[in-house]
């Protein structure tokens, strides 16, 4: 039984507590009921959402096969699951949703003072209307599908075939064509067959060494052109540790998923070129933290190896408004070049030092002027240069490049498909019905100032561009011009190219010194 409670003999303090104690209670009650009700709300909104999508089949022809991103964490919808469609195309996830009526529910926001304080603006939903562009918008995987390679085993191209095509585009480099051949061959048997047994092959990255020049990234262009696979070309100089100013090292793979058009699957069996990689070498003799050189080789090794790595979606670095996305790695072929300036010289003390003992031992300058000093690379070299032991370790096969000597300007200049020569030959007979020919001296000439300027082959569209400002200015004035011969003695600047006028071959043209 239950004490019965006098009023008479409590006094008004006592009854005042009491009364407060009372109407706390209420108030715990009443609140626990409005976030059970919001509970349920939300429940029932997820249990709306999922029938749209399965049984009723209302949104089958307005997906466009683009995952949707939660509007306030930006989580994917493979990560954060299904999402809560609200108006102007904006989606939440349920976790985001149910943080919000819990925030509601316990009173946390006083939106009252919330109307009042200064630099705060209530928006309108309109205005988030397409708030994720196209260009972050991340294609959906395909369930249920296996995951098909980009190249038909059976069709992949042998080495041989693969270098015979380079071989159209690319003059000289024979070595290095022939090795890259291997390698791309072997990788894309690799991920062709990387679910048949047991065996795993080990990834075929490469690093190409070689001057300025001498075709680097043009070969890799030319290869992914050839297969027909994702490429993204990037640049080691703006590559920082995370948390400083600069790119992020994820930024290279956010780049091939833009090249694959966002779509993830075809973006985790493409091509990765990283050029200047001789720019994060270790830094010597240096007492502040080295954040865009050995940290960055660090942060790259599990990149090169293969891991799962969360990437922004259109954007080099990770914000709070951008949508983020996990890509694989694993098969992803990671292709590095670099001039390695200095390694030379590295080359050379380490074949002097072994050779310099006895009677029989080499003159110091007895490499001074070896051209195919690179080609005898080895990897205590590379470690020498300022490259860590595990980063060369993600890149077995390492081979160089040749520097242009004149013989070899001289083919760049008129044998590939799209040599320059070609080029404007292509254009003044195209537009202006005349034949352009370059004689034996003057291929020699150009050839001779390009060597000059010592930037290999990016120095000859230069030299090009700069003596055919007066012919391609001249030639539209006559229309019975019919054929322009360059000559040495034009390129060298003493003389003019010969002009043929339809029936009779006379100097027209002369060279504008100064």
């Amino acid at each position: 039984m239950a004490e019965e409670i006098n009023f008479n003999e409590i006094d008004g303090e006592e009854l005042d507590a009491m009364k407060q104690e009372a109407a706390s209670h209420k108030l715990e009650k009443e609140e626990q009921k409005e976030a059970s009700k919001a509970k349920e709300e939300v429940e029932k909104a997820q249990g709306e959402v999922e029938p749209t999508k399965k049984d009723t089949g209302k949104n089958e022809g307005t997906d466009d096969g683009y995952e949707k991103f939660c509007f306030i964490c930006r989580r994917p919808e493979s990560v954060a699951g299904k999402m809560i469609e609200l108006p102007n195309n904006i989606s939440v996830c349920s976790d985001c949703m149910q943080k919000s009526f819990d925030a509601m529910s316990s009173g946390q926001i006083d939106y009252s003072r919330l109307m009042n304080m200064p630099g705060v603006q209530i928006f309108n939903m309109s205005d988030m209307e397409q708030a994720i562009p196209k260009q972050q918008k991340v294609k959906k995987k395909k369930e249920g599908e296996e995951k098909t390679p980009l190249i038909d085993i059976r069709k992949i191209p042998a080495p041989h075939k693969i270098k015979a095509s380079l071989d159209e585009y690319v003059v000289g480099q024979e070595y290095a064509k022939k090795a890259m051949s291997v390698a791309v061959y072997n990788h894309y048997k690799r991920v062709a067959t990387d679910s048949m047994d047991d065996i795993e092959i080990e990834k075929s990255n490469m690093l190409m060494i070689g001057p300025t020049g001498s075709g680097k990234t043009y070969l890799v262009k030319t290869l992914a052109r050839i297969l027909d696979v994702p490429l993204a070309i990037t640049d080691a100089t703006s590559l920082t540790e995370a948390g400083y100013i600069g790119d992020d090292i994820e930024s290279v793979v956010s780049k091939l998923l833009a090249a694959a058009d966002n779509d993830v699957e075809k973006a985790e069996q493409g091509i990765i070129f990283i050029d200047e990689i001789d720019k994060i070498a270790k830094k010597k003799n240096s007492s502040q933290r080295d954040v865009s050189g050995e940290s960055v080789q660090q942060g790259m090794l599990k990149l090169l190896e293969g891991s799962d790595v969360e990437v922004p979606v259109g954007a080099n670095s990770k914000n709070a408004m951008v949508p983020l996305t996990t890509v694989n790695t694993k098969n992803i072929l990671f292709i590095c070049g670099g001039a390695f300036p200095d390694l030379e010289g590295i080359i050379k003390e380490r074949l002097t030092k072994q050779a310099s003992i006895g009677f029989g031992a080499d003159l110091k300058d007895k490499y001074d002027h070896d051209k195919t000093i690179l080609s005898k690379v080895t990897v205590e070299d590379l470690r020498n240069f300022g490259m860590i032991p595990e980063f060369l370790g993600r890149l077995p096969i390492i081979f160089t490049l040749q520097g242009m000597n004149e013989e070899m300007l001289i083919q760049i200049l008129k044998e590939p498909k799209n040599a320059i020569l070609k080029q404007y030959q292509k254009l003044l007979l195209a537009l202006d019905e005349v034949k352009l020919e370059f004689d034996d001296g003057a291929l020699s000439a150009i050839a001779e100032k390009a060597i000059k300027k010592d930037t290999g082959a990016r120095a000859l569209r230069a030299i090009i561009e700069e003596f055919m400002l007066d012919i391609m200015y001249e030639i539209p004035k006559d229309d019975n011009i019919g054929q322009v011969t360059i000559t040495r003695a034009y390129i060298e600047g003493t003389g003019g190219p010969i002009i043929s006028l339809r029936g009779q071959e006379v100097q027209q043209i002369e060279q504008k010194n100064g």
